[in-house]
């Protein structure tokens, strides 16, 4: 990309954001990290990425009145991308210490590992991705791809249409989805190399 791409990164108060901030200006992106509700709703493209618990998370978005301006990105249309927890937020509700509401723009919900004995929680590390269809979020990249991942809750979608990619850890997890101009990872695109940094680019082409 020969010119500069805006990109609004939004910030729920919950953890450092610097290494996806830094990711997206590698890949050519002037980014703009705001927790201030109008920059969102003005926002070409927004990238949502979440640390820490479910809830904390969404009272971040909450207190910081971002819901609702996150909800409108999404019906008009612009390209929203939640990362991990962020992704999670996208769904109806978590089942993470206690039930609480997502963002209800993706039906499902969010539960934890349940897995057969000698798998770790959380899942933490290296993993293949298993593109289930097409997606401009997944050119260039190939089936089997490794990225990163460190959580302890996947996301269980309503529709298996929704699935982008799926992961095995003692079970087939949702570990990317899509759904019009709404997309999800639950890896770290910041933390899995020219993987990750591919679907950034992709992304910001939309």
């Amino acid at each position: 990309m020969s010119e500069p791409i805006p990109v609004v990164v939004v910030d729920a108060g919950t953890g450092n954001l610097r290494s996806v901030v830094a990711a997206l200006r590698k890949c050519g992106a002037v980014v703009t990290l705001t927790h201030d509700p109008e920059v969102v709703r003005r926002a070409e493209r927004v990238v949502l990425p979440g640390v820490g618990a479910f809830g904390e998370f969404m009272r971040g978005l909450r207190e910081r009145h971002l819901e609702e301006a996150l909800r409108e990105v999404a019906a008009a249309g612009r390209p929203l991308l939640g990362i991990c927890v962020g992704m999670q937020a996208l769904l109806e509700v978590s089942e993470e210490m206690g039930a609480h509401a997502g963002l209800g723009l993706v039906r499902g919900r969010v539960v934890r590992f349940d897995l057969p004995v000698g798998y770790k929680v959380p899942h933490t590390g290296w993993n293949q991705l298993w593109p289930q269809r097409t997606s401009p979020l997944w050119q260039g990249l190939c089936p089997g791809d490794y990225a990163y991942f460190n959580h302890s809750y996947y996301c269980q979608v309503s529709d298996p249409a929704v699935a982008l990619s799926l992961t095995d850890y003692g079970l087939d997890f949702v570990s990317a989805l899509a759904q019009d101009h709404l997309f999800g990872v639950q890896f770290h695109p910041e933390k899995s190399q020219a993987v990750g940094e591919r679907l950034l680019r992709n992304f910001l082409s939309l």
